[in-house]
C-alpha cells in the first residue's frame, strides 16, 4: 500500500505486473492512512538525515545502511514493547 505519488502508481505498475504484486493505495489526500511509512520517514529525519552534518551526499548514502541496521536489529520500539524489529522474525 503506497500513496497516489506518481513514482508509486506509474513507475512500478511494471514491476509489481512482473512479480504478481497487487498495488493498492491510500485514499487521496489521506497520508494518515500510510502512517507506518509517514513514521518511519520521521524518524530517518531525525534520527539519520539531520541528526548530523553530512558534507557530500557519498557521505549520507554510507551512513545509510548502518543505521538502517542499527534501526531494525538494535533500536527499540515503543510499538513492539521495546523490542527492535528483527525480534519479530523467527530464527531460520
Amino acid at each position: 500500500m503506497t500513496d497516489n505519488a506518481w513514482a508509486y502508481r506509474w513507475s512500478l505498475r511494471t514491476v509489481c505486473a512482473e512479480h504478481g504484486i497487487v498495488q493498492k493505495f491510500i485514499r487521496p489526500h489521506c497520508p494518515w492512512q500510510n502512517g507506518k511509512v509517514e513514521r518511519l520517514n520521521r524518524t530517518l529525519a531525525t534520527e539519520w538525515a539531520y541528526r548530523q552534518v553530512f558534507t557530500t551526499n557519498d557521505q549520507r548514502t554510507a551512513a545509510l545502511a548502518p543505521w538502517l541496521e542499527h534501526y531494525n536489529t538494535e533500536r527499540r520500539h515503543s510499538a513492539l514493547g521495546g523490542k527492535p524489529p528483527i525480534s519479530r522474525l523467527l530464527p531460520t
